[in-house]
């Protein structure tokens, strides 16, 4: 299996995703040899981890490679760490410099399927697909059309996303909405591609006392955003929504908790509205500081753009925090117990907003049912889907 990056070193959902599916994966009992750019202090007690810039001795391979990086991104990255010995002078460089080193890597490894995910890591299946004769599994968990919002496209990503998607045995997608997104855009013919859910696990969080969060003494609502700041995840349809809630109801603190290339230009923007104060940035949150921002949330939103599938609120309801998410989003397609509304619709979302804090029935209800139906999502269940897809490649 490769990828980008690994718990607690992700810098989003897909460093989740796949430590939950690997995990799920090894109580079906299958053994994952699972591939990363780079040495991090990180160990795994269900899959073997291996790093590019370790498993062949070569030194100064450090790749900086994550699954959301841009060409521009990439290029500030090396300005900015000019001391890293980085072989690929841009990021596509970069990324076929990690293909014919985990080409390599393979030669070693005993395997029967090669299993990739996102575009980053389709040129290395496609190499070791190449020495090995084995079949390539493209797991799509975003396409460049959810990152851009449809707009500015990168053909040179998008041409990496096809080749994978087409020279691939199977697909995987993440949602009916991606798998969409592949038929659509890239012309995957519909019976080549499964749809397996995301998941969360019960246990992922620990628990807290509430009467302990500082900003809960207040007696203010809180009104919780999780996620990267970038067009993708609509934070600017956020902070429009927040304005019109505050208009109604001027004791409500909006928290965002993340990072990303918006997150300036968002700053501005509540500050334009004059909204600034009620406005908190709390920076990437991950382990008990995420959970704790949950556990204090009186409403998690998903104003997503474009949102394959989407974590975050099943990790809200597994903290017993009701959600509101965008109809433009994957796990619209499989959770009933929370309020839903297009993103571009910021009317309707603040109404929905205003109803979660101002009627205390409804509250409970979203909160008490989403806690019971998010116990339907399993890893090990998603593991089960991908066992059978591995099954039906092998045939």
């Amino acid at each position: 299996m490769i990828g980008f990056e690994w718990p607690p070193f992700n810098s989003g959902g897909l460093g989740v995703a796949c430590e939950g599916l690997v995990k799920g994966l090894a109580e079906q009992g299958v053994r994952v040899v699972f591939v990363l750019p780079k040495k991090l202090d990180c160990q795994s007690s269900f899959c073997k981890l291996i790093f590019a810039d370790e498993s062949l001795k070569i030194k100064g391979i450090n790749s900086p490679l994550s699954p959301y990086l841009t060409s521009k991104s990439y290029g500030c990255l090396i300005q900015d760490n000019g001391k890293q010995n980085i072989y690929g002078s841009d990021l596509f460089k970069e990324v076929a410099r990690y293909a014919k080193v985990v080409s390599k890597i393979a030669r070693s490894e005993v395997f029967d399927i090669i299993h990739c995910h996102d575009w980053l890591s389709f040129p290395a299946g496609l190499e070791v697909k190449k020495i090995s004769s084995k079949p390539l599994i493209a797991h799509l968990h975003a396409t460049e059309f959810d990152r851009t919002g449809g707009y500015h496209l990168n053909s040179h990503i998008y041409e990496i996303e096809k080749q994978g998607l087409e020279k691939a045995e199977l697909v995987i997608a993440n949602s009916n909405f991606t798998k969409n997104k592949a038929i659509q855009h890239y012309g995957i013919n519909s019976e080549k591609i499964r749809v397996v859910y995301n998941a969360v696990e019960e246990n992922y969080f620990s628990k807290f006392n509430k009467d302990l969060f500082g900003l809960k003494s207040t007696n203010k609502k809180i009104v919780l955003f999780v996620g990267r700041i970038t067009l993708q995840k609509g934070p600017d349809y956020f902070i429009k929504a927040a304005k019109k809630v505050l208009e109604r109801n001027s004791d409500v603190v909006f928290v965002i908790a993340g990072s990303g290339d918006m997150e300036v230009q968002i700053i501005e923007q509540a500050t334009q509205l004059g909204i600034a104060d009620k406005i908190l940035f709390a920076g990437f949150l991950r382990d008990n500081d995420l959970a704790k921002a949950y556990q204090m949330a009186d409403l998690y939103v998903l104003p997503s753009v474009s949102e394959p599938f989407g974590i975050t609120p099943l990790e809200a309801l597994v903290n017993e925090t009701p959600v509101l998410i965008s109809k433009q989003s994957g796990i619209s397609e499989v959770l009933s117990h929370c309020l839903k509304v297009d993103f571009w619709d910021i009317n309707e979302m603040a109404n929905k907003i205003l109803a979660v804090l101002e009627h205390p029935e409804l509250y409970r209800a979203l909160k008490e049912n989403g806690h019971q139906e998010v116990k339907k999502f399993s890893w090990r269940n998603s593991a089960r889907e991908c066992v059978k897809s591995y099954y039906d490649v092998l045939k």
